[in-house]
């Protein structure tokens, strides 16, 4: 429903992820960075949690501020915030959209301060959803899927595989999290899964798939 019905779906996503962070610690008063941001549902889902949000994207058009809020044009591999300088940083559905996820990643850790939270969740490639629109044909192939998609709808994804979509996997950001010396990992789980689901992750090319979206909760050290 991202492109049909991006209200319902946004706002769901944002109360999921206040769920999410609230479950290591309260957001009120805290100041709360998100990378890769540009839905306006997540400003106002925050604050009424009693945060203060800082949004960052690489478009412009894509922010907006609002009483409480702020907007930062910038991109996630070199976030325009000094050094340790937020209680809580996230990034939703955006290390499959960018080259280098591990470096977007350290500059989280970067930002955040001692004692602060990092959020990171994102699709892997290959599971159901991993092509966005152009699933399930992506499993046969990025630019596969993407050809076919403009051939049934007569023009190009949204997301398009090589240009601002590429194959993030489960295994990639976990072993990113596990090697960090900054920051301790508190929590990972398959989003959206329940609780039970949790052990997926101990199996090696199955939670590719079964995982659908891999979410991960850090302290900074």
């Amino acid at each position: 429903m991202e492109q049909t019905e991006p209200e319902r779906f946004y706002t769901d996503v944002a109360d999921d992820t206040v769920a999410l962070i609230g479950r290591h610690e309260s957001l009120v008063g805290r100041t709360v960075l998100d990378v890769g941001a540009g839905q306006e549902q997540f400003g106002r889902r925050f604050q009424d949690a009693g945060a203060r949000y800082v949004a960052v994207d690489l478009h412009r058009d894509s922010l907006e501020q609002g009483p409480g809020r702020a907007a930062v044009v910038g991109r996630g591999e070199q976030l325009p915030v000094a050094d340790a300088s937020v209680d809580v940083v996230m990034s939703n559905n955006v290390m499959e959209h960018v080259t280098h996820p591990g470096a977007v990643a350290d500059e989280m850790v970067r930002v955040v301060r001692p004692g602060g939270l990092l959020f990171i969740s994102y699709t892997a490639w290959a599971s159901p959803w991993g092509g966005h629109e152009t699933s399930p044909w992506h499993l046969l192939g990025g630019d596969y899927a993407r050809r076919r998609y403009e051939r049934t709808h007569g023009h190009p994804p949204k997301n398009v595989y090589g240009e601002s979509m590429f194959p993030a996997t489960v295994a990639g950001g976990l072993a990113w999290a596990r090697r960090q010396e900054g920051a301790t990992l508190l929590e990972a789980a398959p989003r959206y899964h329940p609780d039970w689901a949790d052990s997926v992750l101990h199996l090696p090319l199955l939670r590719e798939v079964l995982s659908w979206n891999l979410m991960m909760v850090l302290r900074r050290t």
